[in-house]
């Protein structure tokens, strides 16, 4: 039970970098923030570190255990807060990469809020044109509100106006994804009834 006297959703902060710390953690924590004032919501963060040296492997299988736990982390949420930083105007290969090893029905109708830093506006698409796109595959329920910053925007401690206004927009759009009752069913069960409907 949270604070917020109701059963918590686990809620995974995914930073995208192998750096730490990352700017593009961030954007992770503010959201993820915002989100604990309003749900009752058990949240942790996690950067590509945390998967230890392995996650380059090439199938699931050849993970070792730090690498199962961090793949079936992602898979078992009931929402992520996505963070990356863009590089040469898309996402890291590493990051993709992770996304390679998910199953593909573990994030269906689960709510994805996306955020990413970059260099500069010229790499703002990316959440559009790159981001976007991948969690569709996975038939997310990504909120229509994607965040990017400017790496010098992040320099202060405070959000530039129209990125904070963008934020509580997307943070509102989450905990409503996220409080919904039909995103609640389990990655397990949905695997089954895929399992058993399955057409051979």
């Amino acid at each position: 039970m949270s604070r917020h006297g109701k059963s918590a959703r686990t809620l995974l902060g995914l930073v995208g970098s192998h750096r730490r710390p990352a700017k593009a953690r961030l954007l992770v924590e503010t959201v993820i923030a915002r989100l604990a004032a309003r749900l009752p919501i058990d949240a942790s963060i996690v950067d590509l570190l945390d998967a230890g040296p392995v996650i380059s492997a090439l199938s699931r299988p050849d993970l070792d255990h730090r690498g199962q736990a961090f793949i079936a982390a992602i898979e078992e949420a009931d929402g992520l807060v996505i963070g990356c930083p863009v590089f040469q105007g898309s996402y890291p290969g590493l990051f993709k990469h992770v996304f390679d090893l998910v199953h593909p029905l573990a994030l269906r109708n689960r709510p994805v809020l996306i955020t990413a830093v970059g260099g500069g506006l010229r790499h703002s698409l990316v959440v559009e044109h790159q981001l976007r796109p991948l969690f569709g595959f996975f038939e997310a329920a990504t909120v229509s509100t994607a965040l990017y910053a400017c790496a010098d925007e992040l320099v202060g401690g405070d959000l530039p106006e129209l990125l904070e206004r963008r934020m509580s927009n997307a943070v509102a759009q989450f905990a409503s994804a996220l409080g919904n009752p039909a995103n609640a069913v389990s990655f397990a069960a949905r695997r089954d009834h895929e399992a058993h409907h399955a057409w051979f």
